[in-house]
């Protein structure tokens, strides 16, 4: 282990709040990696990138909102550039199964010259109790495209504990870890699993891309809308149907069961109307 700070970028986000409070936890210092942190970063400000590399020897990269907004590989290439102009040791990247431009994220990584570890992951079951859907599985209802296509949803604890093994142990250079759940599951499985956890009926409503898209806009715009609605036509076609042992293969253990995220999250309040 080195005294230098890691980075996490995106340190506001799903993964990197995780990622950063497992690593202060192990002792190490983490230099958050946010708009309004101590040491801002922000994307659309390439000022801000050496600063914060500056003096980390390691750092966690995901891109906001997605790898397939425009331009967001152009400036991961770019921040590459500049990790590795400033020395960086080591840099993991959040990457997502089954995306176009998720790939062309991956090859930056791989051609940067900065040694890698890529986690590619699944769909979120935080989507559920800290995203987007968690409002309407208030509602009772979890409207969601792709028919009866089968997910291996995982609980991003396990994400954030790869990564966490990947900056602080031997033997992650140079991987790539594929990181699903333990088993396929339906939208409508998975409504039924939080209807047994929450107590109370969560109806799947099988929705067109159409309407996933009209729901997207009408919160974040046509644009927004634009890129989300490609991303789910483009990973609930089927070729994500399977799961991946990239869990196993950094932890030495299986990733946890939707059944006990849920009930994970219900414990800690995530469900409740205050919250």
């Amino acid at each position: 282990m080195t005294d230098q700070p890691i980075l996490v970028v995106g340190a506001t986000g799903k993964t990197g709040s995780r990622v950063a409070r497992k690593l202060e936890s192990k002792g190490v210092a983490v230099r958050r990696g946010a708009r309004l942190s101590e040491t801002p970063f922000d994307w659309e400000n390439p000022s801000t990138w050496e600063p914060v590399l500056n003096g980390v020897s390691k750092a966690y990269v995901t891109y906001f909102p997605d790898l397939a907004f425009p331009g967001a590989v152009e400036k991961l290439k770019a921040f590459t550039d500049v990790a590795a102009d400033n020395g960086l040791e080591h840099i993991v990247l959040l990457s997502g199964r089954g995306e176009h431009f998720a790939n062309m994220g991956e090859e930056v990584i791989r051609t940067s010259g900065v040694p890698f570890t890529i986690v590619r992951s699944a769909w979120f079951a935080q989507n559920f109790s800290e995203g987007y859907l968690r409002d309407p599985i208030l509602g009772g209802v979890l409207p969601m495209p792709g028919g009866d296509i089968a997910e291996p949803i995982i609980d991003i604890d396990d994400i954030a504990d790869v990564v966490v093994a990947a900056l602080t142990e031997e033997g992650h250079l140079g991987q790539r870890y594929e990181v699903t759940g333990p088993r396929l599951m339906t939208f409508a499985e998975m409504a039924e699993v939080l209807s047994t956890t929450l107590g109370r009926n969560i109806q799947h409503v099988p929705i067109a891309f159409e309407d996933f898209h009209a729901n997207v806009a009408a919160s974040g715009g046509d644009f927004v809308a634009d890129v989300f609605t490609s991303i789910a036509r483009e990973t609930l076609d089927g070729r994500n149907a399977h799961t991946s042992n990239g869990v196993e293969r950094a932890l030495g253990r299986k990733p946890r069961d939707f059944s006990e995220f849920a009930q994970t999250a219900m414990a800690a309040g995530a469900w409740s109307a205050a919250a």
